[in-house]
């Protein structure tokens, strides 16, 4: 192991030039900890985080080691031996980018926080297995999920203005007011269409011209590689997950069902509703499952992109549905429970109904569900238990 090639590396990252907005995560991270994950989808801005404290955490930088766990120079590299040698020379932080690239490491983080007096802030894919891979590390690290880019975040980086996130309670009994009060600073409606279009991402703003085939190189990275090397799923299958993520793009969800899929990818219902898993855990696609009140336990699962911007890229025709239901999924479900519902499309914790649609949508679904939400598209206000979709972009 050579500690000096690794702490060369680390000065080169860190003293590159690292983005001044800091997403919705880092305010919510208690830095103080010994032992910090970051889980998310790539391109969700993980790595900045960790640079981001790297320089706002006052120490200098022979006390900072930045290692990213798919670089050439960690090729067979044990993730303890470079804790113990850069502890015995003084180190106090340790930044690990690409965990999951590495082996056998919810051992060796293990070892490391049992062993050594360093902090540890480590990043991985979204189906990081932290939880499944030690009872112990689960015990031991605080670990955050870091999604897509809210409406917030991006209305925020776009106008250099400044917006309050509520809760899912203040939306819903205030939504006209709170409405009101963003529409002094914004267009929300051309800010929304623009978010549908390329505003998941914060890389966007690097080339709205390469933005696509950027997108397009996460999905096949996540499916190629991350879900490959988490999962052992078999490289001549991985295909076959590509192939569904097509199919989601041009199907609206109610008309996908199980047989329909099976087919069309050529494999077994248990075998694909693996894949359907592993897809969802790797921030490609939400498996939205029934709530409350189904009326039949064994209906399918509702299919889903994981956000709009998937749907720009995928296809040319998509469908303006599923691009509503997936922002709304995207949106709502990173601090709630969202499952679907055979009054009204979603329900959110088990107690309040959301029926999607455009700006005529009406409440007829919802048969006078007193918790029963139109969410609409295309309108920039909403009125009484109607509530503009854009609006649930500001959620965090």
């Amino acid at each position: 192991m050579n500690l000096p090639i690794l702490q060369k590396i680390s000065s080169q990252i860190l003293s590159k030039d690292v983005p001044t907005y800091k997403r919705w995560l880092y305010g919510e991270i208690d830095f103080s900890g010994k032992l910090i994950g970051i889980k998310g989808p790539r391109g969700a801005g993980k790595s900045t985080i960790l640079r981001q404290y790297a320089l706002e955490s006052g120490l200098n930088a022979s006390k900072i080691l930045y290692i990213s766990c798919d670089h050439p120079a960690m090729a067979g590299e044990s993730l303890y031996d470079i804790a113990e040698e850069f502890h015995a020379k003084g180190g106090d932080l340790l930044l690990i980018d690409e965990i999951h690239k590495s082996e056998n490491f919810s051992r060796e983080l293990k070892a490391i926080y049992d062993v050594f007096d360093l902090r540890v802030i480590f990043s991985g894919s979204s189906a990081l297995q932290i939880e499944n891979a030690s009872a112990d590390l689960s015990r031991r690290a605080v670990v955050h999920f870091l999604g897509v880019l809210s409406l917030r975040e991006f209305c925020e980086i776009q106008t250099k203005k400044k917006f309050q996130a509520y809760t899912l309670q203040e939306i819903l009994e205030n939504h006209y007011d709170i409405a009101t009060t963003i529409m002094k600073k914004i267009r929300p409606l051309e800010q929304f269409n623009n978010y549908l279009n390329y505003g998941c991402y914060p890389f966007y703003q690097e080339s709205l011209s390469d933005y696509p085939q950027k997108l397009i190189e996460v999905i096949n990275l996540t499916i190629d590689s991350d879900l490959c090397q988490i999962y052992n799923i078999d490289p001549s299958k991985l295909d076959k997950l590509k192939k569904i993520i097509y199919m989601l793009c041009v199907t609206k969800p109610y008309e996908l069902n199980i047989s329909k899929l099976s087919a069309a990818v050529g494999t077994s219902w248990p075998t694909l509703s693996k894949y359907l898993d592993r897809m969802d855990a790797g921030s490609l696609i939400h498996v939205v499952r029934g709530g409350k009140g189904m009326r039949a336990v064994n209906k399918p699962d509702k299919l889903l992109l994981d956000n709009p911007n998937l749907f720009r890229v995928l296809c040319a025709s998509p469908d303006i549905g599923s691009i509503r239901e997936s922002f709304f999924v995207s949106q709502v479900g990173l601090k709630h429970q969202v499952h679907y519902h055979d009054k009204g499309d979603f329900i959110v914790d088990e107690k309040i109904v959301c029926e999607i649609g455009g700006a005529s949508k009406t409440d007829a679904q919802l048969q006078g569900n007193t918790n029963g939400y139109v969410v609409a598209d295309e309108i920039e206000i909403g009125y009484e238990n109607k509530i503009p979709l854009w609006l649930f972009g500001f959620l965090y």
